[in-house]
């Protein structure tokens, strides 16, 4: 239950923020926000990461689907063995970001991002993110974590 409760939280929080960076900031604006440690700017990716496919949305959200869908049976599978508790938590946390990103994909066309980091390697600090995006990497490290405690 504990699981489903995360998924839920995030993929919530993540909707919430992005329906309130949708209706209060504009399109190419920054805001500093956190005393400058962050920085604060909507931006719509039609693709996958940093606007890749952005050509074909359409085959980025079929994509997106099918992942979406593995994903869920392999945890759906994984409620059903006893241990693994940082597989399913790993798990729980990149479904949370996935739905929310697939969600975004399907009803919006775009995913909303609106999270940068005020760095001075230019590269890194063009790139914005979502609160989703950080729970996929974070479930995605959780489960390879996971898979080499269990060898």
């Amino acid at each position: 239950m504990v699981y489903i409760l995360t998924i839920a939280c995030i993929f919530t929080a993540d909707l919430l923020i992005k329906n309130r960076v949708e209706k209060t900031e504009k399109i190419g604006k920054t805001r500093k926000i956190f005393g400058g440690r962050l920085l604060l700017r909507r931006h719509h990716n039609k693709g996958f990461v940093l606007n890749k496919g952005s050509g074909r949305q359409w085959l980025v959200a079929a994509c997106s689907l099918v992942l979406v869908l593995l994903c869920t049976v392999c945890f759906v599978v994984s409620l059903g063995n006893r241990g693994n508790t940082l597989l399913r938590t790993g798990l729980a946390f990149l479904l949370g970001g996935a739905y929310s990103n697939t969600y975004d994909r399907l009803k919006r066309r775009y995913v909303v991002d609106y999270i940068s980091f005020p760095v001075k390697w230019k590269r890194f600090s063009d790139i914005i993110f979502n609160l989703s995006d950080f729970c996929i990497a974070a479930g995605a490290f959780l489960c390879c974590l996971a898979e080499i405690v269990n060898i």
